[in-house]
Formats: structure tokens, C-alpha cells, sequence
């Protein structure tokens, strides 16, 4: 069994996810191949040829790579794969993207957000919000699989001494054009990679109101996320979403602020070691899930635990 992972990368550095989907083809057994496809990305293929557990690193250095678009990589992984027992990428924007291309091409089912490998045909993965889990086995010949990275330790990132090797397959398919992209900055760390969260919700009231947000996660090193509600209201941007719909995290230490827990949100950070819930209404779902709950006013309990910390 020989399983290919596609790296999650800026083409200058991994992705950390990248890390969580070798643990998972890992568990799986067998070889440990990762496909590097973008362009002057031999920064990013030297950093996967270090990762612990990886025998080869695929590269495939094209311009038409160099940004991702699925129309030209999901054709190059589709190609390469059919040599391959099992087919991995990361659950993130790209790998959702990219995938079902893949499946489809190859004719085969996709698994999705796998959180447990069982077997080598055998994975679980949550449905209904994370409600329920369910047991998935394959029979495909080529098995096309998306890794939730909050279900798998990342793996280590130095101490692998992997091949590389170069490759090469379809190209431009002429389908699409990358226009341009704008990256938010911030000296918070990314909500994703985050050791600690502070997220929103519906009681911060207002934007402004998320002032006492910053202030505490900027003394904790934290991140600041939102809940769905909050960002429909329009007080944070779609970026800083947590939740089934947004991005799924699993902090060491997760707080909630003025979040009732709906059950879209709680899909979005349940994994997290420790959860910290402050909200008034005592009756609020998130207060089933939290570790520690406290019943005050936001406005009074944030900026004297700042305070504090």
C-alpha cells in the first residue's frame, strides 16, 4: 500500500496541516508519499522531505501550480494517483476544492473529513453537526480522502529524510486564471494554529464591543474568533468564523464570550482540551459542553479577567 498526500503549502513553507495529514496516512499504513505542486516551491518540498514518516516527496514545479487553481492541479493528482491505495489532502479550502475533482475523475466515492482511521477501508467521520459519527468503509480501488485535522496529531516536522523526486503532468487547462487574493495581516496567531481562542458571539452587541476581545487574546497570545451569528450581524468578518459552516479548531484552550452554542458553532471548536463559556443566560447550550462556565455580564467578567491575566 502506497498512500499520496497533497501538501498543504504557500509554495515558500508547509502548511502545519499538511502535518495532521500524515499522521492520518500514517495510521493508515504503507508507504508515505507527498505530491508538492505549485511553483519555485522547493522551499516547501525540502520542508516535506523532513517530515518523519514521509519515503518520497513528489514535486511538480509549474507556473500553472503556483496558485492552486483545482482546475490545473486536480488533473495532475488524478493522473499521478491511479498508482496510489489512498489519496489524502487536508480539510481546508484547497483540499475541499481539490478533491471531488480527483474522485470524480477517477470514478470513485470521496470520503470526507475522516477524524479516525479504523482500517485500511475503514474511517470515521462526523455528520449531522458533529451530532452523530459515522462508520464509513470503501471499497474503491483509489481511495480519495479529506483529513479534519483537529482528529489526528501532527506528526514531526524535522527528522524525515525523504527522496525527492521531480514530476510532471497536465498543465494550463485554460479553464481559469488566478486575478488576485487579499491576505489579511495581523500579529495574532491563525485562528487554525492557534494554542488559544477568544471567540464572540451575538452578546458582544456590536464590532466595536470586540475591542475587549482583542485586548484579553493580545495578553493571552490568542486568536480571536466569532460565532456565525456574529458574523452575520456584521461585527467581525467571514475570516474569523468558527463553526460547521467556518473553521474548525481544537486549542488547548478555547473561550467563548456571548455565545448561546448553537449546535453549527459547537461542530466548529467541541475538540478543544479546555472550554471556557461567560454568558448570562444560564440556560445557554454552551454551558453543556464548557469545563469551566461562568454566568456575569461580558462587559463586567472580560476586561476583569484581562485584569487578571
Amino acid at each position: 500500500m502506497t498512500i499520496l498526500v497533497i501538501a498543504e503549502h504557500t509554495n515558500s513553507a508547509l502548511a502545519p496541516a499538511t502535518l495532521n495529514t500524515v499522521a492520518a496516512a500514517a495510521k493508515i499504513g504503507g508507504d508515505i508519499h507527498v505530491l508538492v505542486a505549485g511553483s519555485n516551491a522547493g522551499a516547501a518540498a525540502e520542508a516535506a522531505a523532513k517530515i518523519a514518516g514521509v519515503s518520497k516527496v513528489l514535486v511538480a514545479d509549474n507556473a500553472a501550480y503556483a496558485n492552486q487553481l483545482p482546475e490545473n492541479v486536480a488533473p495532475l493528482i488524478a493522473d499521478l494517483g491511479k498508482s496510489y491505495s489512498h489519496i489524502l489532502a487536508s480539510a481546508t479550502s484547497n483540499g475541499k476544492n481539490i478533491l471531488p475533482r480527483v474522485a470524480a475523475a477517477l470514478d470513485v466515492d470521496q470520503i470526507s473529513e475522516i477524524i479516525s482511521v479504523e482500517s485500511a477501508d475503514t474511517f470515521k467521520r462526523p455528520i449531522y453537526a458533529g451530532n452523530a459519527i459515522a462508520t464509513v468503509q470503501s471499497s474503491a480501488a483509489v481511495k480519495v480522502i479529506t483529513v479534519r485535522s483537529t482528529g489526528f496529531d501532527p506528526v514531526a516536522a524535522e527528522g524525515g529524510s525523504a527522496a525527492v523526486e521531480a514530476v510532471s503532468g497536465p498543465s494550463d487547462a485554460g479553464k481559469s486564471s488566478f486575478v488576485g487574493e487579499e491576505l489579511a495581516k495581523s500579529d495574532r496567531p491563525e485562528l487554525t494554529a492557534a494554542k488559544i481562542v477568544v471567540s464572540g458571539g451575538r452578546g458582544m452587541q456590536n464590532g466595536d464591543n470586540f475591542k475587549h476581545l482583542y485586548a484579553l487574546a493580545d495578553k493571552l497570545g490568542a486568536a480571536v474568533g466569532a460565532s456565525r451569528a456574529a458574523v452575520d450581524a456584521g461585527f467581525v468578518p467571514n475570516d474569523m468564523q468558527v463553526g460547521q459552516t467556518g473553521k474548525i479548531v481544537a486549542p488547548q484552550l478555547y473561550i467563548a464570550v456571548g455565545i448561546s452554542g448553537a449546535i453549527q458553532h459547537l461542530a466548529g471548536m467541541k475538540d478543544s482540551k479546555v472550554i471556557v463559556a461567560i454568558n448570562k443566560d444560564e440556560e445557554a447550550p454552551i454551558f453543556q459542553v464548557a469545563d469551566y462556565g461562568l454566568v456575569a455580564d461580558l462587559f463586567e467578567a472580560v476586561p476583569e479577567l484581562e485584569k487578571l491575566v
